[in-house]
């Protein structure tokens, strides 16, 4: 703050994360999470079941199909969309809250979320796609995790070429060689946005006042 009182706030800005199942952007988002206190994650409503160790309010907002369809309605959800046989949506109200206070919104979407986050909220979306470092390794990584059936991961990688043929609308790409590399970048890229010109509120009259000597 300079000595007349003119002062620099910023906005928060909505980080999102995208990539084909396996390709790491779950454990990416946890330890962005455990590193940066400046970021809260965005909790997703979703109509599919709890997986084990799961809770409500935490891993997701679970609801009920009818729940959902009356958010969408009501225009309550910044994003949705349906992914296999169930739907995820981003409840608009909490993030528009952390955004006007100055906390960044860390989003774990895909490619259909992400667009309509472009369409409502280019200004404060900042988009990085996660790429495996092969198609073997995406396999090997889903298989390893054990939280789906066979079937299921074959599903997950019959739809990964699809999902990977849109990472040229993102912002930034990553290839997840290895997580703690994969970490020090995504963090880089956060801490440059933060920085942005037009996410620094006040910046225009803080300039000014040191031009005139205050």
């Amino acid at each position: 703050m300079s000595s007349d009182g003119a002062s620099i706030v910023r906005r928060g800005l909505m980080l999102v994360l995208s990539s084909p199942s396996g390709a790491g952007k779950t454990t990416l988002s946890r330890l962005l999470l455990e590193h940066d206190s400046g970021i809260e994650l965005s909790i997703s409503a979703t109509t599919r079941p709890k997986r084990p160790g799961e809770r409500d309010g935490v891993d997701y907002h679970f609801i009920d199909s009818a729940r959902f369809r009356g958010m969408v309605e009501r225009e309550e959800l910044l994003e949705w969309a349906q992914v296999f046989d169930n739907y995820y949506g981003t409840p608009r109200a909490p993030v528009e809250t952390s955004l006007s206070s100055g906390r960044d919104m860390l989003f774990d979407i895909d490619w259909q979320g992400t667009q309509q986050l472009v369409e409502r909220a280019r200004e404060d979306l900042v988009s990085v796609f996660i790429l495996p470092p092969s198609t073997q390794e995406l396999e090997r990584r889903l298989v390893t995790r054990a939280q789906d059936s066979a079937e299921i991961v074959a599903r997950r990688m019959a739809k990964a070429a699809d999902e990977m043929s849109h990472w040229a609308e993102y912002d930034y790409v990553i290839v997840n060689r290895e997580i703690t590399s994969s970490l020090v970048e995504l963090r880089a890229i956060l801490q440059a946005e933060r920085l942005k010109r037009h996410r620094q509120i006040g910046l225009s009259d803080f300039v000014k006042a040191l031009r005139a000597g205050r």
